[in-house]
């Protein structure tokens, strides 16, 4: 009975929180300008540079100067007019750093990240997430079409793994995904991701053209390379995406924490959300300026 009543009270809490945010999230999304968007995605950076402090056992004075830093970095980069440029060095370095770090970090392990200089740990974690503002603004000033595109990528990845690893898991594949690192994640809900990931960008490349979008979508923008680059494109980001939320929960392993902070209550902390977020941002933008 008391399990039960906490499941309940956690799913109250779940909803809540999400119907908040959304509150805060939709109408900064639908803002014509990006300055609304732009100081929602500041805040959940900062935050994020705060939870990255705790994560990696720093004192409290050092993660608030890590959520300082991010939003002072973020401020520069608006003022300074950075987020206008053109990046596209920046995005094919970030991105090729999220592809070599992912790759390291799953096949060594969680053991391996405590031998890397915290100093190190933290300005490449404040990096990471200053990175994915420039990128996500960016974004957002090519047109809401294409930010919903790169949005919906992330969450229809997470959604239909989810629902394939409950349905499937351990039924097509003998090995766990990264049983060291996440043991729930399967092969199962990998593959069902990227199916649900292709069929998605299908149907949104055919209402982009049904119905003549004033904006183009990022499924839209990887056809133009042809049928065999948009599919490896997807399913490259989709891979990505699994990954950035892989590394997450290897940082929270290593840390020894479920949640990277009780800052959403029911969702756990900011990062949690923005894991696989964190190198799609960046890779969109990439391709978008290839």
């Amino acid at each position: 009975m008391l399990a039960l009543r906490c499941r309940t009270d956690m799913l109250k809490q779940r909803i809540i929180t999400a119907l908040i945010l959304l509150a805060i999230l939709v109408p900064a999304l639908l803002h014509p300008e990006p300055q609304a968007f732009s100081l929602v995605a500041l805040v959940l950076i900062s935050a994020g540079g705060w939870e990255w402090g705790r994560l990696n056992q720093s004192s409290a004075a050092t993660a608030w100067a890590l959520g300082l830093t991010c939003a002072a970095l973020c401020l520069g980069s608006w003022f300074g007019g950075l987020v206008w440029m053109n990046l596209r060095p920046l995005w094919i370095v970030v991105g090729c750093a999220w592809v070599a770090l992912a790759a390291w970090l799953l096949r060594e392990g969680v053991p391996v990240w405590a031998t890397v200089p915290r100093p190190l740990r933290l300005v490449g974690g404040v990096a990471a997430l200053w990175v994915a503002w420039l990128a996500v603004v960016q974004i957002k000033m090519v047109g809401i079409n294409f930010l919903f595109s790169v949005l919906m990528l992330v969450w229809a990845a997470d959604t239909f793994a989810y629902f394939a690893g409950r349905g499937l898991g351990g039924k097509l594949f003998k090995n766990k995904l990264a049983a060291s690192i996440s043991p729930g994640k399967t092969w199962e809900g990998v593959v069902g991701g990227m199916i649900g990931v292709i069929a998605m960008a299908a149907a949104w490349r055919w209402m982009d053209g049904a119905q003549a979008m004033a904006s183009i979508s990022l499924y839209t923008l990887l056809g133009y390379g042809g049928f065999w680059f948009s599919l490896v494109a997807v399913l490259f980001l989709t891979m990505m995406s699994v990954a950035g939320d892989l590394v997450e929960s290897l940082f929270k392993r290593s840390a020894g924490v479920k949640d990277s902070s009780a800052l959403l209550p029911g969702h756990g902390g900011v990062l949690d959300r923005l894991d696989a977020l964190l190198p799609i941002l960046p890779l969109a933008m990439m391709f978008k300026t290839l």
